[in-house]
């Protein structure tokens, strides 16, 4: 589907490339002009939104990797190296996501749900910033970085327990320091056969925080929730995600499918390039922010 007759864009998608972003005011006008034809959106967010909370994300702007991959899950739950590992960088990663808070982008997205226009933000972050920023129809693709769960049993825990019992397990980890890197990583390169895991107080079982890891599945009913919801919006606008990984990236392919319009606003290229009609290479607070002052006046949401 194309948007040719919604706006005349200065810029091809062939000119839009990750190094030449769009002015944000430019990139509003369209964003608006989609959002008032297709009122009712399906909210689709990465990583990109949550680099200006000061956490870092994994791929550059021509959706590459930065740097290695993080955990897989299968290696976590089957090498107790592999956990040790990610505990011991995890007490320098973690406070750097348990200590972000909300930037603009999160309140903007906030208020576009206010004023009616979001069915249901699907993020693929696991930092809780879009609740805290005061976003309730909210979908936490991936999980929550936040809470733990056992693997054996039913016990559940705010996960600063398991970081304060690894320091009292582990006090000489306190004097390390490293670069963050994202999902509550660290860059640290140490000798990790000696560090003690904080199992299960209640069965000893394995200890997780409560998201996805990559080789992992998200819920079933998680994904039918986000397809039901697409299925009943006018169109999809994708945030801040270079759509790599699959989970995010099948929203798109299943509104192209559905004859669903789609925008995507993100510095840089995405996975779905040749499948969304309205591509926007340009930062997204600031967009963001011209878009809600074009948008007066608020819009009653509509079931």
């Amino acid at each position: 589907m194309s948007l040719s007759t919604l706006s005349s864009p200065s810029h091809s998608e062939s000119d839009v490339v990750a190094d030449s972003p769009l002015p944000s005011t430019e990139a509003a006008e369209q964003l608006a002009a989609f959002i008032r034809r297709y009122p009712r959106l399906t909210v689709l967010t990465g990583a990109g939104v949550s680099t200006d909370s000061g956490i870092p994300d994994y791929r550059d702007r021509n959706g590459q990797w930065k740097r290695k991959p993080p955990v897989d899950h299968r290696e976590f739950m089957k090498c107790a190296a592999t956990r040790q590992r990610y505990w011991g960088r995890a007490l320098i990663g973690w406070p750097v996501i348990r200590n972000s808070a909300p930037n603009p982008a999160h309140f903007h997205l906030a208020e576009l749900e206010r004023r009616g226009h979001i069915n249901l933000l699907i993020t693929q972050n696991v930092d809780r910033l879009h609740q805290r920023a005061g976003s309730e129809r909210v979908m936490d693709l991936h999980g929550r970085a936040d809470e733990i769960r056992c693997m054996s049993c039913d016990y559940r825990a705010v996960r600063q327990l398991v970081h304060d019992r690894s320091y009292a397990l582990n006090p000489t980890f306190r004097h390390y320091t490293a670069e963050v890197a994202p999902d509550g990583d660290a860059d640290l390169e140490v000798d990790f056969s000696s560090f003690q895991v904080a199992d299960c107080p209640d069965c000893a079982g394995i200890l997780k925080p409560d998201v996805v890891f990559f080789g992992d599945n998200v819920p079933r009913e998680r994904v039918q929730l986000a397809m039901d919801t697409l299925r009943e919006s006018d169109a999809l606008l994708v945030v801040g995600s270079s759509l790599m990984v699959y989970s995010g990236f099948r929203f798109c392919r299943y509104a192209k499918e559905w004859g669903k319009p789609m925008a995507a606003l993100n510095l840089g290229k995405t996975r779905a390039d040749d499948l969304i009609d309205l591509k926007l290479n340009a930062g997204i607070g600031e967009t963001l922010a011209e878009t809600l002052s074009l948008l007066q006046g608020p819009v009653p949401f509509v079931r």
